[in-house]
């Protein structure tokens, strides 16, 4: 549903308009569902042949109907659920056809179409008009690769060949030298550029998301993936599988802030009051409060309410939801309540601890200093000198010692810079991600900082200045709303519209870093610099400086006016009421998915960078991100502690000591690092003076990591010497023309009255 906005409605009817029109003309007194293979694929082929024409109007019909056919054929149909069957059975019928072939060469025609980004460039207000054709082929793409992507138990073995065939050629292109998600990039830098303003943002990065998500895989697909590259590499298993963990965990109560503290109890000595007992109570400090049995208005333990798993079919989430404040959203519970199953967690920490080599060796460096007076380097075998208790803990280090796939990229990476003779080629597995980095490389700054202008222009704090992109090009109607009821309507499409591209750009840059992480640390390294130097740190730090409460509780959509709903059933009259109420959902999925996201791109670009830390600390995220812990989602609080904890020791004793709940909580949630002093402020790596350079050298190993393995120059200083006099004599060489005519006079310049000094030969070094 998310594909349409509220002002393309109109356009559901006039796609089946022009289907009925042709079909019915082809094939009169029957409807599409009766007819059986032979007859669909023959209508098929007929509309593709419609494709060929030269007059653009007709063919825009054509590809109308095509797009009914992809929607499901609505108007034959009785229920949401027969709309999406025959839409998936349509798309695999189209596709087996060739009709994306087709619509990707007219995809091509339309971006190079430069009458129209020229008439768009003239006019002083773009429209849904002005994008009418790039729409209806993007909505066909989109549809035809959601629907083939997603596997159900039920397809038969041909939908399945069909699947592995399509990504496949999704992924390495054969007719073309790059793949289809890097043309939907160049979309996207072409529309921030302003060559192009009409293009439909919202649905290039809707079928962007979703290439790369049938492309590369989801999240669960990655997790197989690393397992199996560990399994190569011969490292030892992972401790645990981070999905199911996340999944296990329970929301914490966030913390109580000061203000908050003061109206709860001057609440509480209401009541007393009011029943005549009166009590003096002190005002309770955060770090006297206790994270187990604290009294906190956010909980509602009998009403069963507090903790629930949900399933999120959108995104894919799973956790505990209690979103809401108890006083202003959630009614009054009955005194009377039914025995509820209370949900049995486990006991203990979720996470098994984790020891870097690097971790090892400073506690040995630090040891040997102590007590034996010099240090023996990376050693960390030889332990003569030290006490009986040194030995027990670099035993217990030792056995939580984890080696990450980095880690084994990094060493080979060196090794090949140090002897690039000695090692040969690096044998390069062709993967999908290996093929899409190689496809970016040279333009992967442009894509980044253009993915972050749209991110900028759709987050809900940025302001509408003069000089940002518009992103609603593909959302405003032709002629602007007259009465109350439509600027409603339009104001929540407008809002909505925001939404769905943050959900998309933030789905798709962490997918992106995920996936170049597991096929390279250097790949992920490269993009995540250009993310940071694009400012995507301060970016994602305003985007959570507001009421994040009523971002994730907003309400901008109008469920009956949803795809499929508002083809199979009768829409009620929409009032300026029914609008302002919205649906009856607590929370918006949609929101709190991007949430989760933007967070959790934030932790891949801070994660052992102390420069980018100190840039959390200098930007003040402390107090943006503990307004977040509102939030009583467990996977978007585990995110929020986890970028906490790495800026805890810079923030001062005193931030500690008030907000030990806080501190608490990651204790609780975040996976300890044996020897990690995150609460305090003595880490070794958390010298200043070493930031930049620790950049400069990243950049370095980037750049010489990119220069070895995809910048090949054929007259390579390691290329080959031909030694053997008579193969070099006997190349052709391509001479000049004119050089017969010359020839004698250049033999005696540069042969003849050239003296030849023998005896230099013997002096030359």
């Amino acid at each position: 549903s998310e594909l349409y906005s509220y002002t393309e409605e109109p356009e559901l009817s006039h796609n089946r308009r022009c289907f009925e029109e042709d079909f019915h003309s082809q094939v009169p007194d029957r409807r599409w569902l009766e007819l059986d293979g032979a007859q669909q694929k023959a209508y098929v082929m007929r509309l593709l042949d419609g494709l060929e024409v030269v007059n653009r109007d007709k063919r825009l019909k054509v590809a109308r109907a095509i797009l009914y056919l992809a929607q499901g054929v609505f108007g034959d149909c009785d229920n949401e659920g027969d709309v999406l069957h025959w839409s998936r059975h349509n798309s695999f019928l189209l596709y087996q056809l060739g009709t994306f072939t087709a619509f990707l060469e007219l995809l091509n025609m339309e971006i190079e179409n430069s009458q129209a980004c020229s008439s768009a460039l003239r006019k002083p207000a773009i429209s849904l008009a002005d994008s009418t054709e790039l729409r209806v082929l993007l909505s066909v793409m989109y549809l035809m690769v959601e629907n083939i992507r997603v596997e159900q138990e039920t397809d038969p073995p041909e939908w399945k060949t069909c699947r592995e065939t399509f990504r496949m050629e999704l992924s390495f292109p054969v007719h073309t030298e790059e793949p289809f998600a890097l043309l939907l990039f160049t979309m996207v830098t072409k529309f921030c550029s302003g060559h192009a303003p009409h293009f439909p943002m919202k649905k290039v990065l809707l079928l962007l998301w979703k290439v790369l998500l049938f492309t590369l895989g989801g999240f669960e697909a990655l997790q197989a993936m690393k397992v199996r590259r560990r399994e190569e590499l011969g490292l030892p298993p992972l401790p645990e599988d981070s999905i199911q963990v996340v999944r296990g965990m329970r929301a914490a109560s966030p913390p109580t802030y000061a203000i908050e503290l003061v109206e709860q109890q001057q609440q509480q000595q209401q009541q007393q009051q009011k029943r005549g007992h009166r009590s003096r109570r002190p005002l309770m400090k955060q770090d006297s409060l206790d994270i187990y049995n604290e009294r906190d208005p956010f909980k509602n333990d009998e009403a069963g309410v507090d903790e629930e798993e949900n399933d999120d079919v959108d995104s894919g989430i799973e956790g505990e939801l209690d979103l809401m404040e108890r006083d202003a959203i959630i009614p009054a519970m009955p005194a009377q309540r039914l025995p509820i199953e209370r949900v049995s967690f486990p006991k203990g920490l979720p996470w098994a601890p984790k020891v870097r080599q690097k971790d090892i060796e400073h506690f040995l460096e630090a040891s040997r200093n102590k007590f034996i007076g010099f240090t023996l380097g990376q050693d960390t075998e030889t332990l003569i000198g030290l006490p009986r208790p040194i030995h027990e803990s670099v035993k217990t280090l030792k056995q939580h010692k984890y080696v990450s796939i980095s880690d084994v990229q990094i060493k080979n990476e060196e090794e090949l810079e140090k002897c690039p003779m000695s090692l040969g080629e690096e044998e390069v597995q062709e993967t999908p991600c290996e093929v899409l980095y190689r496809a970016m490389l040279y333009n992967l700054p442009q894509y980044m900082i253009a993915l972050l202008k749209i991110l900028l222009a759709a987050a809900p704090t940025s302001k509408a200045k003069t000089d940002s992109i518009n992103i609603l090009a593909d959302v405003l109607p032709e002629e602007m709303p007259i009465t109350v009821l439509q600027s409603m309507k339009l104001g929540i499409d407008v809002n909505r519209h925001k939404e769905i591209i943050v959900k998309s750009i933030s789905a798709l840059l962490l997918l992106l870093l995920k996936h170049f992480k597991l096929n390279h640390i250097y790949q992920f390294e490269y993009v995540s610099q250009h993310l940071v130097f694009a400012n995507c740190i301060p970016l994602i730090l305003k985007f959570f400086n507001q009421n994040i409460m009523s971002y994730i509780t907003a309400k901008n959509s109008i469920s009956v006016l949803d795809y499929p709903h508002c083809t199979v059933c009768e829409l009620p009259e929409l009032t300026a009421e029914s609008l302002e109420a919205g649906d009856n959902n607590q929370f918006c999925w949609r929101n709190l998915f991007s949430c989760i996201n933007l967070l959790r791109i934030l932790n891949k670009l801070t994660k052992w960078k102390h420069s980018r830390t100190m840039m959390l600390v200098v930007f003040k995220s402390a107090p943006i991100l503990k307004r977040a812990l509102k939030v009583k989602q467990a996977m978007m609080q585990l995110y929020v502690l986890k970028l906490l904890k790495i800026q805890t020791k810079y923030l001062g004793r005193q931030w500690r000591k008030s907000n030990m709940k806080t501190m608490s909580a990651i204790y609780q949630k975040v996976r300890h690092r044996m020897n990690d002093d995150w609460a305090y402020g003595n880490d070794i790596d958390a010298r200043p003076w070493d930031f930049q350079a620790e950049e400069c050298t990243l950049r370095a190993n980037i750049e010489a990591f990119n220069s070895r393995r995809y910048d090949k120059p054929q007259d390579s200083e390691f290329a080959p010497v031909d030694n053997c006099l008579q193969s070099v004599l006997g190349q052709r060489l391509e001479l000049p023309q004119d050089f017969h005519y010359s020839y004698e006079l250049w033999l005696e310049r540069e042969v003849f009255s050239q003296p030849i000094r023998w005896e230099e030969l013997l002096h030359c070094q």
